[in-house]
């Protein structure tokens, strides 16, 4: 039964902004309040200090198999560089395999991490090939998996693609069951069309990725997944929104008072599509789909946060190591799609985001942790700091400036897209269940610590 307590910091919430000290016993947060006086086994000083919500990232890829290879994160090194960024939870996608069943596909997540996940994490159950036995799955995927968000893509046509009439069916379950319909929205034959025009015209250079997802593409295929989610009645929840022209059908979507849950990643509010043009091979680093966009969309992201149209900044963390990406040095369309980003995305929403104006401390917090936490049905466990919660903690330190480096990151990956940005803003300790995992650069976490998260039917009043 261990005990601690954080004195003199800032407690920062998607709501609140207040001096108090926080005890923490049994892993959860059992007193807030200013001048605590309680006998701890361990007390630690957050002067000068933000105290918030431990990040949830809703959106990574450890150990994905995907193009031939995986990704290079396994749940023990993902989540281990989760924990030095602030992230103290995961949600993981569990794919289902052609011919396989859902129940497969999450049995074979949990050999994953089970036992080697040093951050909590729960999962989304991706379904790729839906039919009358993957239907009468569903059910059971929530009731019993504690799973309530089923992910569809529509790209990657003949891999992982599904069509508009499974989509249909698959919301109409998800309706009457009590889950979440969560879409990678790329219109997939478009992009066939121009990935095949391209390599028959002899364009095989990372640059003709981009230039094989133009944003219509994107645009397109959100529009269709908010009309069938508006017909159906069902949740929707738009991963890795990139543009400008998607986010307009987003906001249209209000016009007839349909809420369409939005999500956008750290990268596509920090690096544009300029890192394609770069000589060589070099844009391989940051293939992936959708591909960056203009500084406009960036822009246009922003403000889609600070108006409440996007709720949530993920990673899509599936990072691919070099050698992996030249898989495609003569064949854009065979680069592993992904990078690395789950250790940065909160310091780098701190500093681009918060000291550059863009977005207030709370939405900070609330873009990071409580969005998420509300969405996937894991609030008030997570995603704040209140009597009761997790005690997932994170002391943040709005001062001190450092750099992004490959050299320096703990993300088994062998380049960094943010290589020699400086940052001011760094998470100088992270707590995960009451437990000090991560304090100035320096981790104490044994291999499995992390548990997973069973979640219950979707709460459509979040």
């Amino acid at each position: 039964m261990s005990s601690l307590l954080i004195k003199n910091g800032t407690v920062v919430t998607a709501t609140d902004h207040y001096q108090a000290d926080i005890f923490v016993q049994d892993e959860q947060v059992q007193a807030i309040g200013k001048n605590l006086d309680y006998s701890a086994d361990r007390t630690l000083d957050a002067h000068g200090c933000y105290v918030i919500p431990g990040g949830i990232d809703p959106h990574t890829h450890m150990e994905l198999p995907f193009m031939g290879t995986y990704a290079s994160d396994t749940f023990y090194s993902g989540t281990l560089a989760g924990l030095h960024g602030g992230t103290t939870s995961i949600i993981d996608f569990a794919i289902q395999s052609h011919g396989k069943s859902l129940n497969h596909a999450v049995d074979s997540w949990h050999e994953k991490a089970d036992g080697h996940a040093v951050g909590d994490y729960a999962f989304h159950c991706a379904v790729t090939d839906f039919n009358d036995d993957t239907k009468k799955e569903i059910p059971s995927i929530i009731n019993e998996c504690g799973i309530n968000s089923f992910k569809i893509f529509m790209a990657y046509k003949g891999a992982l693609m599904v069509d508009d009439g499974q989509i249909f069916q698959l919301m109409e379950e998800l309706v009457e069951h009590g889950g979440i319909m969560t879409t990678h929205a790329e219109n997939g034959d478009m992009v066939e069309q121009l990935v095949n025009r391209f390599l028959a015209e002899g364009k095989t250079a990372p640059k003709y990725h981009v230039l094989s997802r133009p944003p219509e593409c994107e645009a397109e295929a959100s529009g269709r997944v908010i009309d069938l989610a508006n017909q159906t009645g069902s949740a929707l929840y738009i991963v890795h929104m990139t543009c400008e022209e998607a986010l307009q059908r987003v906001k249209a979507a209000t016009l007839r008072n349909q809420k369409v849950h939005a999500e956008t990643c750290i990268q596509y509010l920090t690096l544009d599509e300029s890192l394609y043009f770069q000589e060589g091979f070099e844009g391989a680093k940051v293939v992936m789909s959708p591909p960056l966009r203009k500084e406009k969309d960036q822009e246009a992201l922003w403000a889609g946060i600070r108006q409440n149209l996007v709720h949530t900044v993920a990673t899509d963390h599936c990072p691919f190591c070099m050698d992996q990406k030249a898989m495609g040095i003569d064949n854009f369309s065979k680069i592993p799609n992904g990078m690395p980003g789950v250790e940065h995305r909160l310091e780098l929403m701190y500093s681009k985001g918060v000291l550059e104006g863009r977005i207030s401390l709370n939405k900070f917090v609330e873009t990071t942790s409580t969005a998420a936490a509300k969405i996937f049905g894991l609030f008030p466990r997570k995603g704040t700091i209140a009597v009761g919660s997790d005690a997932d903690i994170v002391i943040f330190d709005p001062e001190v400036k450092h750099t992004i480096s490959v050299d320096t990151h703990h993300m088994n990956c062998d380049y960094s897209a943010y290589e020699g940005w400086e940052l001011t803003g760094k998470c100088r300790t992270t707590i995960l269940r009451g437990k000090v995992v991560v304090d100035e650069g320096k981790a104490d976490v044994e291999e499995g610590y992390g548990q997973y998260l069973s979640r219950g039917p979707f709460n459509p009043h979040y």
